[in-house]
């Protein structure tokens, strides 16, 4: 038989003795977490030993016995301590919490700043203001309920919200570099950053978050406050252009593209923002053939250089491994890269021709340079790697991508591994193309195989536009999931475009000339192609200046990259050295 159960009062858990000091801990533990400072979990682990120490401190000096305390904790306790007795008196209790009456005469003192977290009251929605407990029902509860994050209105994490929200761009003309405040909202899981590069989304959380601060903007727009969310005022100007010199500005994108339309003649796309072009104009774009879906196969192209010559039997296993996986390629000359995709045109024999009409092929917006770890040593030697880089930036794939296959030990190599690592990793960060790495030629294969499989999956149920090169930076040829249709190049004319040895333009030798300088990039080089197209344009701008020192600063002040750095004095006063010296170059 089951004993009788007897029923009592549970024991009472006893109360820290030394609160004073458990609640300095916990604000320095939640100033800490909002900042998104690595201290918090120093605090946390104080306030986990101070909890369960059973006697009384009287100073932080006592209080390094325990465990997790060390000269900093305790030196800011002692401190903290004298500031209370100097506010309470010198016979302040210090084993008890201040009576409520004198926390609420404190929070009185003190109405000119409040909290960050809390939403200013003329932007609290209605329903908000009319949720709000009343002050002895928030005595009860004796603040025990962590106050939901709540970023401050028109800072950066605010503006960071809203604009995620409304799924718009942000101004290309505005200052915008809200970076610390991202970190914070990633930190509160408001925000979920994803891909490389990095783009950032709402979780359901800050979703709900957005929501109201997006009501509240609504009311204050009714009762006369601006009316945008401004990202930066004019106090933090100044600031701000420090911030972007060495934060990376932040780019939204919007989460959902517009549905796909019914297909028509003409199609209405979006100018790029350039330079030259207002973003406000409209190109129609007439394409010469369309590719409907069923109408075209997904074709690897692999450059002929990549089976032929050198090692023959070693560039055939490529072509091995493409075949045993089942990999529907062609060889031909590429004359950028070394393995891209077409989509091809499915052509049938016409009844009374001998040959079967010439497929017509689109680019897909992907294109692959294979490396060896040898060849690369070789290539930044000579210089081709750089040269590669620049022509893989102006051919008009989206997407170009390194494939850096390791070839035994690159200890023996002319140029240290560490230089080569650091050109690989500059490749991918500063130059911003995808970098894969393999092992050897069967890795390789098979990630084009999965990269083919990929497409084909991305692009068979689409309807494919052709444009010609010259088209192609005017139309917005972004791969978006939910539209039912993108525009891609001619191959014939993308491949002709991108010939190495070609009659080339004044502002293309020029751009090459200017490369030539040390620390000229290709992005540093287009941003001065912007603005002196020509050598002659250039030198009719240093003619036109009064002195040597006004030639030197000609180009400091041209922006370049996505940052919009400055090119900087020195180089442009190694430009002007080049192109204003009549005497030899010592």
């Amino acid at each position: 038989m089951p004993g009788e159960i007897t029923y009592g009062r549970k024991k009472p858990v006893p109360a820290c003795p030394n609160p004073l000091f458990l609640k300095w801990l916990t604000e320095w533990r939640d100033s800490a977490a909002e900042k998104g400072l690595k201290t918090q979990f120093v605090y946390q682990k104080a306030i986990s030993s101070i909890k369960k120490y059973p006697l009384p401190l009287h100073s932080g000096k006592e209080a390094k016995i325990l465990q997790n305390f060390g000269d900093s904790i305790c030196k800011m306790l002692d401190d903290r301590l004298e500031k209370h007795y100097a506010e309470c008196g010198s016979d302040a209790p210090i084993h008890t919490l201040p009576s409520s009456s004198s926390t609420h005469s404190k929070a009185q003192r003190q109405p000119k700043n409040p909290s960050p977290l809390t939403i200013p009251h003329e932007l609290q929605p209605p329903e908000q203001e009319s949720q709000d407990p009343s002050p002895s029902k928030k005595k009860k509860t004796g603040g025990k309920k962590q106050r939901e994050y709540v970023p401050q209105r028109r800072s950066g994490g605010y503006a960071v919200l809203l604009t995620l929200y409304r799924e718009t761009k942000t101004d290309p003309n505005s200052k915008y570099t809200a970076w610390s405040s991202v970190s914070t909202l990633i930190q509160k899981e408001l925000v979920i950053k994803t891909h490389s590069p990095a783009r950032y989304s709402l979780t359901e959380k800050g979703l709900e978050l957005a929501q109201k601060l997006e009501e509240a903007e609504d009311q204050a727009r009714a009762k006369g406050f601006p009316k945008q969310v401004q990202t930066s005022s004019h106090e933090e100007e100044e600031q701000e252009e420090t911030d972007s010199e060495t934060n990376p500005c932040i780019h939204v994108e919007p989460v959902q593209c517009p549905p796909g339309q019914q297909l028509n003649v003409a199609y209405s796309y979006n100018v790029k923002n350039t330079s030259s072009v207002p973003p406000s104009v409209q190109y129609n774009h007439v394409p010469d053939f369309t590719l409907r879906p069923g109408d075209f196969n997904i074709l690897l192209c692999v450059d002929f250089i990549e089976t032929t010559g050198g090692a023959a039997h070693k560039k055939q296993d490529l072509v091995s491994e493409l075949k045993r996986n089942g990999v529907n390629f062609d060889v031909r000359k590429l004359h950028i890269g070394d393995f891209l995709w077409v989509a091809q045109e499915k052509v049938q024999p016409v009844p009374g021709q001998l040959r079967i009409p010439q497929a017509r092929e689109l680019v897909l917006d992907y294109v692959v340079e294979r490396k060896r770890m040898d060849d690369l040593c070789g290539s930044i030697i000579d210089g081709r790697f750089r040269e590669q880089k620049f022509r893989l930036k102006r051919c008009g794939l989206r997407h170009p991508i390194y494939l850096v296959e390791d070839h035994g030990s690159a200890q023996h190599l002319s140029i240290p591994e560490t230089t080569l690592q650091q050109a690989i990793v500059n490749t991918q960060v500063v130059d911003g193309f995808f970098i894969k790495r393999t092992k050897d030629v069967r890795e390789s294969a098979a990630y084009l195989t999965i990269m083919t499989r990929y497409l084909q999956g991305i692009y068979s149920r689409k309807t494919l536009l052709s444009c010609t090169k010259e088209e192609e930076w005017k139309c917005d040829r972004a791969l978006c999931p939910n539209t039912d249709s993108c525009i891609l190049m001619e191959f014939k004319d993308f491949n002709e475009s991108a010939m190495k040895n070609k009659a080339q333009t004044v502002k293309e030798v020029f751009a090459r000339q200017l490369m030539q300088i040390s620390g000229v990039s290709g992005e540093k080089a287009a941003a001065i192609l912007e603005k002196y197209s020509t050598p002659a344009s250039l030198m009719s701008a240093y003619e036109s200046c009064s002195s040597t020192e006004e030639k030197e600063k000609l180009l400091s002040s041209v922006k370049c990259g996505k940052l919009q750095r400055n090119l900087g004095p020195v180089l442009s006063k190694t430009i002007s050295q080049l192109y204003c010296t009549k005497e030899p170059l010592s």
